[in-house]
């Protein structure tokens, strides 16, 4: 019947061997190119570690590192009584620094970054790989399948399993988990608003470098972190000289601060607790910190912090303090009162650039979370830039970055009261660390499984510190806490609307998608004319056929010969590789000539609709036609082996359902094939065979005779019986955002000149 291949050398078969073997070359190619890339990160060399650690000084640590200017001051706003409340204050602030930022932040929640992305919606991310968590019903067992989609098994009596049953059960769980990482992202940008206003004296000034920074930002985190890194490097080594030379000159007994007795003397005294307000500022742009980890290696934020920003912080409010205990008077402006006469002018041009530089932090935490938030369906639709060829992790937003500018110059310019910035930043702060531990304890829990002891741990260290704060804090909301509230309320407003109405959007295509018998009951023509070339149907349904094709075809009289429902759909990983993007399987007949493909992105990539998505597009549904055919043939002649058993008469013919994965829609065998799998015996008609042949030359005279996009521009509205509040939420807010936010086309960078806009109403 058929000769045995042996050898990409038989001539009967060779261009069909070719096919398998390239397509297996692809995989472990890619498989290969994973593997280079993690050895890449793994053997990063001491000298560019440290170049990595010197340019995160200038995007991660500028707010950090300006707190020594203002933490003091609005410690002790009403003034310093008794020097002692100076030693105890220090303590507090030298030990706040160590569990929060080193040990909570840089020694464990860097830890918990998903391949290197940080931030709260990073670990939202995590937690929906290992529960089932996400509110959105677009999930499929095959995205579970790729090769980034980590996850963890459970043993049924374990506290990770009791755990993940209670949370998958409880469907509040869901809403509760995803506003707590809505708050945190809104605080978090709220904070960084603030940064500016309460370290900066010269208003004008500041107002000038605000501007510049935000006009620069277009140019990329890695050129403004070599433009930063500097500023940030010396402001660093003058607060720490400074700190030494105020030690020696004034008081070295403040050393004894690093005794944690004081901590508790500082709690005994019960007129002191209002100083907490001020001490927690010592933190500000820790939370930004994580939400920036995607920017560098974890490792070397964990060295800038250890060798150059912990023990300068420390050794510049030790040295602030010991000037206070000989100067209690000049706690109002103790940071420019301690520099030195000689050095007085450079250190304040530093200040002011580096005040200014601070927010730098913020701005890319902030671009960070917007983009998580977007591919997650939780944020209006904005333009993504990626500002670095070799970093895809380097982001610019331009809508992000004016409307953060206006916001930033607004309350640079117009509060007046140091002390109540100081109040909202540290509400701000607080705010998003303990929504930060809340989610800890379950990465913990379910993705590290953790002892239970371990996790009540870091669970009582942290909201002990978190939770005083926050008693302290919140008798301040009237004081100026307010300000990041309205802030971040505006960001949550908008993002949870928009995952409101993502969602209801998703049901809706659930819903109301076409039949597969209404669409066989067409036939091959569908009813219509078919004519010449490709239509390529966008819609958010990652199975079956979208409502906006009925909707089309039911007001117009044509179809293009060939129609590809095409689904962008972000999945709750960092990224999806180049070789699992596509998802293709067939509606239908072979004469019908209509597919399904599914373009899978993580939150980290970027989607583009550019002539190299087509190619990849086109290349996909080729090889799954010819893998389709050769599949057929497959089963029909049982002649699949694996390599590895030789002739074995036992498995041989039948491939590990493991190891073959199988996609089906009507008529349809699905897609990707295992490399530990090659043709043991099939003839060259059994390869391909002559109705391929004719597909695959239909498609390609398809495609090149014009591809049109097909999108639907839908309106959504509440319903008339609906109630009241999900009016206002449906038929204003998220009719606002939508009108503001991108248009599809321009998300899909579809060209106008090959644009078709479906309208349609959607009534939920």
């Amino acid at each position: 019947m058929g000769s045995e291949v042996k050898s990409d050398e038989d001539t009967d078969n060779k261009g069909q061997v070719w096919f398998v073997n390239h397509k297996f070359d692809h995989l472990v190619d890619e498989e290969a190119e994973r593997h280079s890339d993690a050895n890449i990160k793994n053997r990063l060399s001491a000298l560019l570690l440290m170049r990595f650690a010197f340019k995160s000084l200038g995007v991660v640590y500028g707010d950090l590192g300006t707190s020594p200017m203002y933490v003091l001051y609005n410690t002790f706003p009403d003034g310093i009584k008794d020097t002692e409340d100076v030693i105890d204050a220090l303590s507090l602030i030298i030990y706040t620094l160590t569990i929060i930022p080193l040990i909570k932040y840089v020694l464990i929640v860097c830890r918990a970054n998903d391949n290197g992305q940080g931030g709260t919606f990073a670990l939202y991310s995590l937690l929906c790989r290992h529960v089932k968590l996400r509110t959105i019903p677009n999930q499929d067992r095959s995205d579970e399948e790729l090769t980034t989609y980590s996850r963890s098994t459970f043993h049924e009596r374990s506290h990770a399993a009791k755990t993940k049953r209670w949370l998958e059960k409880h469907s509040s769980s869901k809403i509760v988990l995803l506003v707590l990482v809505l708050v945190g992202s809104s605080m978090v940008i709220g904070d960084g608003i603030l940064t500016p206003a309460i370290s900066e004296a010269v208003v004008l000034v500041a107002v000038a470098i605000l501007v510049v920074l935000f006009s620069v930002q277009h140019f990329g985190v890695d050129k403004v972190g070599w433009l930063f890194a500097p500023i940030v490097f010396v402001w660093f080594l003058l607060i720490g000289g400074i700190g030494i030379i105020n030690i020696w000159k004034y008081d070295s007994s403040v050393l004894k601060a690093f005794s944690p007795v004081h901590v508790y003397w500082f709690f005994r005294k019960g007129h002191t607790w209002p100083s907490l307000g001020g001490i927690i500022l010592c933190i500000t742009g820790t939370e930004a910190l994580f939400a920036d980890v995607c920017q560098f290696p974890v490792l070397s934020i964990q060295i800038a912090f250890a060798t150059v920003v912990y023990p300068c912080l420390l050794l510049a409010y030790t040295g602030q303090a010991a000037y206070l205990m000989k100067n209690p008077d000049h706690v109002h402006d103790v940071f420019y009162r301690s520099i030195p006469d000689i050095i007085y002018w450079p250190v304040f041009v530093v200040a002011t650039a580096a005040a200014v530089v601070a927010s730098q932090a913020t701005i890319s935490a902030t671009f960070s979370l917007i983009k998580q938030a977007d591919a997650l369906g939780c944020f209006p639709r904005v333009k993504v830039m990626h500002t670095s060829k070799k970093y895809s992790s380097h982001i610019y937003i331009p809508e992000i970055n004016w409307i953060l500018m206006i916001l930033c110059v607004a309350v640079t310019a117009g509060f007046k009261n140091q002390h109540q910035i100081g109040n909202a930043c540290g509400f701000a702060v607080v705010i998003v660390m303990l929504v930060t531990t809340l989610i800890m304890i379950l990465i913990m829990l379910l993705v590290w499984r953790c002892h239970w002891i371990l996790v009540l741990i870091f669970t009582v260290l942290s909201l002990l510190v978190e939770g005083t704060y926050f008693s302290a804090m919140i008798f301040k909301i009237h004081r100026g806490g307010w300000v990041p509230l309205v802030i971040a309320a505006a960001f949550f407003i908008s993002m949870s609307v928009w995952h409101y109405g993502t969602m209801k959007r998703h049901q809706f295509e659930l819903q109301s998608k076409v039949p597969i018998e209404w669409i066989l009951g067409l036939g091959p023509s569908l009813g219509l004319v078919r004519v010449p070339g490709v239509g390529l149907v966008y819609s958010e349904l990652a199975n079956g056929v979208p409502h906006i094709f009925a909707h089309f075809i039911t007001n117009l009289p044509a179809i293009h010969s060939v129609v590809i429902f095409v689904c962008v759909k972000y999945i709750p990983v960092y990224t999806v590789p180049e070789g699992e993007r596509f998802l293709i399987t067939r509606v239908g007949p072979k004469s019908f000539h209509m597919f399904h493909c599914v373009a899978r992105y993580g939150y980290k990539d970027l989607h583009k609709r550019d002539d190299e998505f087509e190619k990849n597009l086109f290349e996909n549904l080729f090889r799954f036609m010819r893998l389709e055919s050769l599949m057929d043939s497959c089963v029909a002649s049982e002649v699949y082996s694996p390599c590895d058993q030789g002739d074995s008469k036992d498995d041989a013919n039948l491939p590990d359902p493991h190891k073959v994965t199988t996609t089906f829609s009507p008529n349809s065998i699905v897609s990707v094939v295992s490399p530990e799998y090659t043709v043991r015996t099939m003839s060259s008609s059994q390869m391909i065979s002559q109705d391929e042949i004719d597909e695959l030359e239909f498609l390609t005279n398809s495609r090149d005779t014009g591809i049109v996009h097909i999108l639907g521009k839908t309106v959504m509205m509440a319903r008339r019986d609906s109630e009241f509040y999900k009016k206002i939420l449906i038929d204003y807010i998220y009719t606002f955002l939508r009108k503001i936010c991108r248009e599809n086309n321009a998300i899909f960078y579809c060209p106008r000149e090959c644009l078709l806009n479906v309208g349609q109403v959607i009534i939920v």
